[in-house]
């Protein structure tokens, strides 16, 4: 599977600081999956510059607003 491939998976995404300094992205998944990812807060801000940074290259593609939300 590749960025561009669509998936019928459901997830939730629960982002926030865990009580040992670090940041936790935890994906809990259908079927029982969970997946907790822990980055220290250099890494996280780097993360959150690529998050903005797709955000931005897909305005630039024309992606659609979300659902309930004008541009």
């Amino acid at each position: 599977m590749s960025i561009n491939d669509q998936s019928e998976i459901a997830a939730n995404l629960q982002i926030g600081p865990t009580d040992e300094g670090m940041v936790r992205i935890y994906v809990e998944a259908e079927g029982g999956i969970e997946l907790p990812l822990d980055f220290d807060p250099d890494e996280a801000e780097e993360i959150a510059e690529e998050l903005r940074a797709a955000a931005e290259a897909a305005r630039a593609m024309g992606a659609p607003a979300p659902k309930g939300k004008k541009r």
